[in-house]
């Protein structure tokens, strides 16, 4: 793309260029010879009007009182009809330009000079004119290629954000480049951003919603069975226990299937140090209260670890510190622990500030996307809802007042790095 759009202006600027600069030459050649043929013609009519003045009065044609006229190296030739030509100065090149004046008498004053000079003139003024258009088109190549330069970047960073999108990040991207049509496809990547999260997040809340019923009336369907183990009728027994047999592997592969969907939606994620992750983020943030003359307090413990994606991780928690710095008030608070969920270990990461917490009516809405209570997009919740739970995790609000938002996180599998085989989010000691 950079390169299309340098050499695209650059054609332009040279084409402008050698349209105008060879005019410009071509012209400049001729207002030299020009003006030089007038300065002979201005110098021959003084030498005509000079001698006419002398025939007038009687007296002969005399040329010593006219060779001041004559420029230095010039021939004068006075011509007269049936008389001998007079002249005066050297002999005259090959390549002269001469001009010729009418006087009484029917005679003509011939002035010539070396053409020499005018030509060295005329290649000195086009050289100026070939420097002008040779610093124009190097001008025009500097502006193509900071122009290019500028096009080009953004373009290649609309294109990689594009990317990221079609891969399942769904970040929003602040990042704006002064160019209205660039900015307009931001804004649209935003917006489809945040559209295709809460599409995601509606396909996983029904994919949870059916799982979720399926395990209930599998439930239901394996007790009834166990049931039926138990009559006198032998052979309903032996039929009833296969069914529980057959009800019990289609549990196991429904619990495959979804734990294979948790880590196909976090195949980015990798083992992370929350307390290198985390510490960055805190002191940028840290700032930012600080302007606001509040504080941010951080506890982490010492080698907790967490399977997730960085990035992913750093903007979710980014938008929580962002909703406690624009809604909340007091000291915001960020710690993180090991924990325990319907899962097993796990590794929680809180978000608290002393504000005057959620209103109870918005409580339940609060990841919904348009809701806020502060008068802002509403989009910033739902998104870190999306992000948290492309990596298999969980955002949710613990507590209203304070308000308090927890993220849950998967630890690191055995195996996921060399060395890494403890089952919970701790490292060895």
């Amino acid at each position: 793309m950079r390169r299309r759009i340098l050499l695209a202006i650059l054609l332009a600027v040279t084409v402008t260029a050698c349209a105008l600069g060879i005019p410009l030459g071509y012209t400049a050649l001729q207002v030299v010879e020009s003006l030089t043929r007038e300065d002979l013609a201005v110098r021959a009519q003084q030498i005509a009007a000079t001698l006419d003045d002398e025939i007038a009065n009687g007296k002969p044609v005399n040329l010593d009182k006219v060779r001041l006229a004559v420029p230095t190296g010039g021939r004068l030739t006075v011509k007269f009809p049936s008389e001998v030509d007079r002249t005066w100065g050297p002999w005259p090149v090959e390549d002269v330009v001469a001009e010729e004046v009418p006087m009484s008498r029917q005679g003509i004053v011939r002035l010539e000079i070396d053409a020499a000079p005018m030509r060295t003139r005329q290649t000195q003024v086009a050289a100026l004119v070939a420097l002008v258009v040779v610093l124009t088109v190097a001008v025009g190549t500097v502006v193509a290629i900071v122009t290019a330069r500028r096009l080009a970047r953004p373009l290649r960073h609309v294109a990689d954000r594009a990317a990221r999108l079609g891969a399942g990040d769904f970040r929003l991207d602040r990042a704006r480049y002064d160019l209205y049509e660039l900015d307009m496809v931001a804004e649209a990547l935003d917006a489809s951003a945040t559209a295709l999260a809460q599409l995601v997040q509606r396909e996983r809340d029904l994919v949870g919603d059916v799982s979720h019923q399926l395990r209930s009336r599998l439930t239901a369907l394996q007790l009834r069975l166990e049931a039926l183990t138990m009559v006198p009728d032998q052979d309903a027994a032996a039929e009833a226990s296969e069914a529980l047999d057959q009800a019990e592997r289609l549990a196991d592969v429904l619990d495959e299937l979804l734990a294979a969907a948790r880590e196909a939606r976090a195949v980015d994620a990798e083992p992370v140090d929350l307390a290198s992750e985390l510490t960055p983020i805190a002191n940028e943030w840290r700032e930012m209260l600080r302007s606001e003359g509040r504080t941010l307090r951080m506890r982490i413990t010492p080698g907790l670890m967490a399977r997730v994606t960085p990035a992913r991780l750093r903007e979710a928690i980014g938008v929580l510190l962002d909703n406690a710095l624009r809604h909340g008030g007091g000291t915001v608070a960020l710690s993180a622990r090991s924990g325990e969920s319907v899962g097993g270990e796990t590794v929680v990461i809180d978000v608290t500030d002393a504000g005057n917490g959620v209103p109870d009516e918005l409580a339940p809405h609060i990841f919904d996307r348009g809701v806020s209570g502060g008068g802002s997009t509403g989009l910033g919740l739902a998104l870190a809802r999306a992000l948290v739970e492309s990596d298999g995790g969980r955002l949710e609000l613990s507590t209203a007042r304070p308000p308090t938002f927890t993220v849950f996180l998967p630890v690191p599998k055995a195996g996921d790095l060399p060395g890494l085989n403890w089952p919970t989010g701790r490292s060895p000691r």
